[in-house]
């Protein structure tokens, strides 16, 4: 047991390092930065929590240890170091976007929060145990609620935050009583221990269990209906925070969807065919409405893909209708946000190694191409005070290198080829097609995902349409006002548009190396 617990240390020491980080930056705001001119204090700050992100990336490349700790508790492998790496990498790019910031004088407590919520997403994605399932996603939860509130010169911040609080709470409590259900079911917290249990049989608990455990994780990664949250903290919080919430967090919390798909109801989603997926849903009323019934104790277990195909169709319809009416970009981009977890819900519907490296490529160029945008976004608000789309308008006259990033960033999400959206969407719809054994039964779905990307690049082309076409109001040729942010800025925005276009002219350079690390994992 004590080497258990020295061979734990050791695996977790990336955890470890960011939680010191933490701690010293702290101390070292407390004790010589309080005087320092806010601006300086970020800097210093994020530059700092930036190292120990590096350190603790360098510890598990210099890592390649394989392990399964109590029972699953904690596991290590090239899959979640992969994951862990690229948590900590999106870490490190909110923390230097956040370099120019000047919302609240607590930098210290604010650089600490995102810290600790990387610390939870790293657990996270390294455990199949509900329990450490549970406690990691509580971490990472507080930590956003809190962040989601720092900015105390806007009066919707902490209104916001106090929604969030309050939905993410409800779906916590709607989460925790489905993992006490498999519980009792499977007398384990093991998620591949709880799969051996159940046989694949519905019983009513198990039917409660599904939904609830449905609920919750939809609540996390804001598909319909459990998108309430969204729009208001993506307009309310502050914007390296909304930064974070829309990218970091989406790459942990889909990986996690997956992975309890996977491991915890294999061979049981079922199909998403449409005629079938109606027919189920109405057959899982009828045994809740008759949990006593003996026959409903032997029925196959086949609901999990008509409820996903559900949270798919609603994402998808909602996001992008509703997007079409916002004129700020902040909410449109948290509608755009419900759209696409609806694309990649799709790849729940046919669990494969292939459709989880499409997942993977999907979500994390999206991360990309959010912070980006969020970025653009936080230098125009600071300029005009507002995330209005008419203050886009004449951007590119402004600053032409922020509005060529944006237009990447734009395009990238409306799925323009040769950007890394287009690759992603592709990749995803053809590898959730090849990944069931009858097109059919999914092929309705992936129409209306193309359809409605179709739908979506009115409101994107919107955006662009500000940006390039139409004038800054009452501003001529000769009296333009300019919108300089710092060097640095512009390079690390520029940097991240680059990435994204490299990526979809050259999907292989990430793609591989997820391919690489689910075959070894074994997943």
């Amino acid at each position: 047991m004590t080497s258990n617990y020295a061979q734990l240390l050791n695996l977790a020491l990336p955890q470890v390092i960011v939680v010191i980080t933490a701690l010293i930056v702290i101390t070292i705001d407390a004790l010589f930065l309080r005087t320092r001119p806010t601006h300086t204090r970020f800097t210093i700050a994020a530059s700092l929590a930036s190292a120990g992100c590096a350190a603790a990336i360098l510890r598990i490349i210099l890592s390649s240890t394989q392990a399964n700790l109590f029972n699953g508790a904690f596991i290590a492998t090239p899959l979640t170091h992969l994951l862990q790496i690229t948590l900590l990498a999106l870490t490190i790019l909110t923390l230097l976007l956040a370099t120019h910031s000047a919302f609240t004088e607590h930098v210290s407590e604010y650089i600490l929060l995102i810290l600790l919520a990387t610390t939870g997403m790293l657990f996270l994605v390294a455990t199949e145990d509900l329990l450490v399932i549970f406690l990691s996603l509580e971490l990472l939860s507080l930590s956003l609620y809190i962040l989601t509130a720092f900015n105390k010169h806007s009066p919707h911040s902490s209104e916001y935050a106090l929604k969030y609080f309050l939905f993410g709470g409800m779906s916590a409590a709607f989460l925790l009583f489905g993992f006490s259900l498999l519980y009792g079911l499977a007398n384990s917290t093991n998620l591949t221990q709880i799969a051996t249990a159940t046989h694949g049989t519905l019983s009513p608990i198990l039917l409660i269990a599904i939904v609830t455990t449905a609920l919750g994780l939809g609540f996390k990664i804001a598909a319909a209906p459990f998108h309430f949250w969204a729009p208001d903290v993506y307009q309310g919080a502050p914007a390296p925070s909304a930064a974070f919430i829309a990218s970091s967090s989406k790459v942990a919390s889909f990986f996690l969807f997956f992975e309890i798909v996977t491991l915890a109801f294999p061979n049981t989603e079922g199909t998403a065919a449409f005629a079938h997926s109606s027919a189920a849903l109405a057959h899982s009323s009828y045994l809740i409405a008759h949990s006593w019934s003996q026959n409903a104790l032997s029925s196959p277990l086949h609901i999990y893909a008509p409820i996903l195909a559900l949270m798919a169709v609603l994402s998808m319809l909602l996001g992008n209708l509703v997007a079409i009416r916002q004129t700020s970009l902040r909410r449109l981009l948290a509608y755009s946000a419900i759209a696409h977890a609806g694309y990649m819900l799709l790849a729940l519907l046919a669990p494969t190694p292939q459709s989880l490296a499409a997942l993977l490529y999907y979500v994390i160029t999206y991360a990309l191409a959010t912070l980006g945008t969020f970025a653009v976004i936080s230098i125009v608000e600071e300029h005009h005070g507002t995330d209005h789309l008419a203050s886009f308008a004449g951007l590119a006259q402004q600053s032409p290198a922020l509005a060529f990033a944006l237009a990447v960033f734009i395009l990238s999400l409306a799925g323009i080829p040769p950007l890394a959206g287009f690759f992603g969407k592709f990749y995803l719809f053809s590898t959730v097609l090849t990944s069931t054994p009858r097109v059919a039964d999914l092929l309705w779905l992936i129409i209306l995902a193309i359809a409605m990307s179709a739908v979506s690049l009115y409101y994107y082309l919107r955006i662009l349409k500000r940006v390039y076409v139409t004038p800054a109001p009452e501003t001529t040729a000769s009296n333009i006002a300019p919108i300089h942010p710092s060097i640095f800025t512009q390079v690390l925005i520029l940097t991240l548009a680059a990435a994204t276009m490299i990526l979809g002219c050259a999907p292989n350079l990430i793609l591989t190396h997820i391919q690489s690390a689910i075959h070894f994992s074994g997943f």
